[in-house]
């Protein structure tokens, strides 16, 4: 049994991680540490005394974080004895649809992984999706338009935050007939939501008209999209001058069951963001242009949330 509660961060890192390279994915390894309970408001480092014995404190956060960084789920520990736990580590697969090369319903349909995927009960996806619908004044928009809706996690959502929900008007787009088609089951009795299999590269060819509050989230950046492009054309013909609009990127990737921090790009072995922050960029600098107040906020998730600076 690895005893590590006297290590140092950077020692427990090579420590485990020659572990783990030795290990085949859902192998679990064990090490002791300093239990987190044993103290309160105190710093990772932090050097406390324990019968003695000179052992480093650290909190659940710093594990579970050093957990995906090497590639692993934390398990639930278990006591050791009321001043140490023995900290559990199972190796992820690469079980991941993005690693998929499969056409647009067999990475998003309702067979693939990525229909596995509720981001409604990811707190690093919600709390800041729930603080932009706040920060929009959700309930003052009748016309919403969400691109890339898959099954519906967004107008869920909505559903539960709008008090006027009933006097709503919401338009669902997706290319993926199977994520519509169970979308629409679990909104059939909801007469004021409208859900259509479409390519939003054609979205003037629907003739939908403009829109209060336009949503998008972890579409824009696919790789069949002209993303500067076709932001400006959202803007300039579906979006209402004094609108508002939430865009959402992965700043995660999906793998074994777990949401795991930092964008990735096919070439690279580590996360990499840097077209994460160009597309950010771009969509703030030309709201702002078109008159939009523009706050950047999230984590897993990056939200550009912009509301209207016109005056009626």
């Amino acid at each position: 049994m690895m005893k590590l509660h006297t290590l140092h961060l950077f020692e427990i890192i090579e420590t485990l991680t020659k572990v783990l390279n030795c290990k085949k994915p859902k192998e679990i390894i064990e090490f002791v540490v300093v239990n987190p309970d044993i103290t309160t408001s105190t710093y990772n480092g932090t050097h406390i005394k324990i019968a003695d014995e000179d052992v480093i404190y650290r909190g659940y956060k710093s594990w579970i974080d050093l957990a995906h960084a090497l590639g692993c789920r934390m398990l639930t520990p278990k006591p050791v004895d009321e001043n140490f736990i023995l900290m559990r580590y199972e190796k992820l697969t690469q079980d991941s649809f993005h690693a998929s090369n499969a056409d647009k319903e067999d990475k998003y349909g309702t067979e693939s992984i990525f229909s596995q995927i509720y981001k409604n009960e990811e707190a690093g996806f919600l709390h800041y999706f729930t603080q932009a619908l706040q920060n929009v004044k959700l309930s003052s928009h009748r016309r919403i338009l969400n691109l890339g809706i898959n099954s519906g996690d967004e107008f869920e959502i909505i559903k539960e935050m709008a008090k006027n929900f009933s006097e709503l008007e919401l338009v669902g787009i997706d290319y993926c007939a199977s994520a519509i088609e169970a979308a629409k089951e679990k909104f059939e009795k909801d007469d004021n939501i409208e859900l259509l299999c479409a390519d939003i590269n054609h979205l003037k060819e629907l003739n939908l008209g403009e829109f209060d509050l336009i949503i998008s989230i972890g579409t824009l950046q696919s790789s069949n999209l002209e993303y500067n492009k076709l932001l400006m054309s959202i803007v300039q013909n579906q979006l209402s001058k004094r609108g508002a609009m939430i865009l959402a990127w992965p700043n995660c990737r999906w793998i074994d069951g777990e949401m795991i921090y930092g964008a990735k790009m096919k070439n690279y072995n580590f996360s990499e963001m840097s077209n994460l922050y160009k597309d950010v960029n771009f969509a703030k600098k030309y709201l702002q242009q078109k008159k939009f107040r523009v706050t950047i906020t999230g984590k897993d998730y990056i939200f550009v949330t912009a509301t209207s600076i016109l005056k009626d």
